[in-house]
């Protein structure tokens, strides 16, 4: 379980820093950490979205589309989807489409802000 964020404070902090990208049925906030850190996915799904059984719906088929992704970047971020009221409503390939697009713009965003960083120019 060290693939997740857990506490307010680093949801918070994801959610006000870093990148933002949104799509019909999702919403996903990233931010870089340290190379060393795992990466870790957290996830926001009210009451908005529907009832419980609705909501877990949503959260197991984002959850399953996250660990995806951390097994191809297992270090360096910390992401955090907001599921939106049109994903109790959607298929399995709508949300996984949704889901992988924002995130490959959030990776696009970060990774283009980091470089003159990472190649040892700080700006």
């Amino acid at each position: 379980m060290i693939h997740r964020v857990r506490t307010a404070a680093d949801f918070a902090r994801t959610v006000r820093s870093g990148a933002r990208s949104g799509r019909r049925n999702v919403v996903l906030y990233g931010s870089r950490t340290p190379d060393s850190a795992p990466s870790r996915v957290g996830f926001i799904v009210g009451k908005n979205v529907g009832n419980a059984v609705t909501r877990n719906l949503v959260k197991r088929r984002l959850r399953h589309a996250s660990a995806e992704w951390v097994a191809a970047h297992p270090h360096g971020y910390d992401v955090v989807v907001r599921a939106l009221p049109a994903a109790a409503d959607s298929d399995w390939p709508a949300l996984q489409k949704d889901f992988t697009s924002c995130l490959a713009a959030v990776a696009r965003r970060l990774d283009r802000s980091d470089a003159p960083e990472r190649q040892g120019r700080v700006s």
